[in-house]
């Protein structure tokens, strides 16, 4: 009997040691999903909406939206300096296995109204996971 657990001795050691030098496993590849981005635009208002994936066990993430809104004249200039409005939008969105479903909206407002035949434009849209200190920047004009 005395023999047996002098054989058990050393590997109850050996795992104690392994499970106290091993840390905690994460998913450790936040990264938001090119493919999934998509943008829409109603009016004056943008909407932002897209995935983020390989969260691991994180219950939030906390992530903005930035645009530059500019108000183009119909010959498709930007008259002025100050018919220009840089506008962000923020929330946390819930993480559910490892991956969490984004959609954020910002309206341009300008002062004076930027009205027919004058369009609003969105210029310079990134999405900004700041829990993870991770950005996704979407190309064009819209």
């Amino acid at each position: 009997m005395r023999r047996s657990a002098l054989f058990l001795l050393p590997a109850a050691t050996a795992m104690t040691a392994v499970s106290l030098l091993s840390g905690p496993a994460y998913a450790g590849s936040p990264h938001l999903v090119n493919s999934a981005t998509s943008v829409s635009r109603s009016g004056n208002t943008l909407t932002v909406s897209g995935r983020e994936a390989g969260l691991g066990d994180e219950a939030q993430v906390h992530v903005v939206l930035s645009t530059t809104a500019l108000c183009i004249n119909g010959g498709g200039s930007h008259p002025k300096a100050v018919n220009k409005e840089f506008l962000n939008s923020a929330d946390d969105f819930p993480v559910q296995n490892g991956k969490a479903d984004l959609s954020l909206s910002v309206t341009a407002a300008f002062q004076p109204s930027c009205s027919p035949p004058m369009t609003v434009s969105f210029i310079n849209i990134m999405l900004t996971d700041t829990t993870n200190n991770i950005s996704v920047s979407v190309p064009g004009t819209f």
